[in-house]
């Protein structure tokens, strides 16, 4: 009962649940922000009606998803104080600049240029509209980028120093926070990943309605958009997760040695990757495995002879470093989320890559599996996000700031677990019927599919907009 109630445990659970739900809507509102502000820049230089109704068609799909981000986005911030505040007095110093950059600045833009759009239809200048939504675009962009750096500094904490007498890390150097090498590479990592995810609902979108031979003229494009969009932003993401990977090895060789269940330092054909693995969960002992020789050492060095760390000699350099205790994360949750990431991203750009093929020169599928693999594929790319962010996290434990910061010694000290539990069964419960919501909102706008496209003023030949309702 007692480990039932353990407020650490319960702490990351309850952490762990509520980003992962959150995260579920910060990818949409990044891609979905682009490819709106991309449609609408395509009517406004083309003046064809066809795009008007894309623009609003998926803009009503971001400002539900949009709306949910930001309630959900504030519970965030509320567990610093609530779960971890020695976590929030040791990092609040350096933790607190970027996200009040990211508030301040970024949200701020967000919000108020989202704002305009949303009511600036008829009452603002075609282009300076226009330019409203790419003003919200980049700004989601921006403040993702405030966020990566402030995680980056529990990956591989820079511009600070420790003042003991606080016993706390302070700020000295905020471009180096900003220009993390790490926050350098998960950056575009991230956001080309989030246009996967935009890319995958457009794709269901229009395969849906495609299906059913219904909003051609919309979904035709529409469906043409999120496939490229989809192998575009594919290929990106694995190109900067190989970025990442090296920024990876550079800062936390531990977490590139999980991935692979490494136990043993190897070098070239030794330092294989498996494709697959049958064995116990923490990979002490296997059974069968497909390997592809010198990939794990190219990954990490991008040399075919490079040498790749193994658990044991780095748990030895740890305990010598940092005093004893286990520095080694969950090896099978490391070693599968990483596989289950690439996998889940591949398999969505190879649909993708089926899709233009079925639907080269202006084809329309005939079989029904056809659609609905495009249909149920959508969940993919987002679920690589979340085992990537799992990944990410998980593999830096037992640290919450590497090398400075155990998770252990950052949960809130007067917070009990009885406490915890009864907040995580709440967060749950709302949590569980605002997806519910959520999920029926969104469900419902694309079932309902574009408007109809609103009729020129027959004296100025301008489009109205006033009967939109977001």
């Amino acid at each position: 009962m007692n480990d039932l109630l353990d407020p650490l445990l319960l702490s990351r659970w309850q952490f762990g649940l509520t980003t992962i739900y959150h995260f579920l809507f910060v990818p949409l509102t990044i891609g979905l922000a682009l490819t709106v502000a991309i449609f609408q820049t395509a009517w406004v230089r083309t003046g064809h009606l066809k795009y008007l109704q894309i623009t609003k068609f998926f803009g009503k799909i971001f400002l539900i998803n949009f709306a949910m981000g930001t309630v959900t986005g504030i519970v965030q911030e509320f567990q610093f104080g609530m779960n971890w505040s020695d976590y929030s007095r040791f990092v609040g110093d350096v933790f607190g600049a970027p996200l009040a950059l990211e508030g301040l600045l970024a949200f701020f833009l967000e919000a108020t240029f989202i704002g305009l759009w949303i009511f600036g239809w008829d009452r603002l200048p075609k282009k300076l509209h226009l330019a409203t939504i790419w003003v919200t675009a980049l700004a989601s962009i921006l403040s993702a980028y405030f966020i990566i750096a402030a995680n980056s500094f529990m990956q591989n904490p820079v511009g600070y120093q420790i003042n003991e007498a606080k016993g706390r890390a302070e700020l000295t150097d905020i471009w180096a926070l900003l220009t993390n090498k790490v926050a350098l590479a998960a950056f575009p990592h991230t956001i080309f990943a989030c246009f996967m995810v935009s890319a995958a609902l457009i794709v269901c979108a229009a395969a849906w309605h495609l299906s059913r031979n219904q909003h051609l003229d919309t979904m035709r494009p529409a469906l043409k958009f999120g496939l490229w969009m989809m192998v575009i932003a594919g290929t990106l993401t694995f190109l900067s997760g190989d970025q990442l990977g090296l920024a990876m090895v550079q800062t936390q060789p531990m977490k590139m040695a999980a991935a692979e269940a490494l136990y043993n330092t190897s070098t070239g054909a030794n330092a294989s990757f498996s494709i697959f693995t049958l064995g116990t969960p923490d990979g002490v002992s296997e059974l069968f495995s497909i390997r592809i020789p010198y990939l794990l050492s190219f990954l990490s060095t991008h040399t075919f002879d490079g040498t790749v760390e193994g658990i044991n000699d780095l748990q030895a350099q740890y305990t010598q470093l940092y005093g004893p205790g286990d520095y080694t994360p969950t090896i099978w949750v490391t070693y599968w989320a990483f596989r289950y990431m690439i996998a889940f991203g591949v398999l969505a750009v190879m649909i993708a890559v089926g899709g233009l093929w079925f639907t080269r020169k202006g084809r329309m599928p005939k079989k029904r599996w056809i659609w609905k693999v495009a249909i149920w594929s959508m969940p993919l790319p987002l679920a690589a996000m979340i085992v990537g962010w799992v990944f990410t996290e998980m593999g830096r434990q037992p640290w919450i700031v590497f090398s400075l910061l155990k998770t252990q010694d950052a949960v809130s000290p007067n917070t009990t677990g009885l406490e915890v539990l009864i907040s995580l069964i709440a967060f749950t419960l709302v949590y569980g019927t605002l997806a519910v919501v959520e999920f029926r909102l969104i469900k419902k706008a694309i079932q309902k599919g574009p408007d109809q496209a609103p009729q020129p003023d027959a004296e100025t030949g301008e489009v109205k907009h006033e009967a939109t309702v977001y």
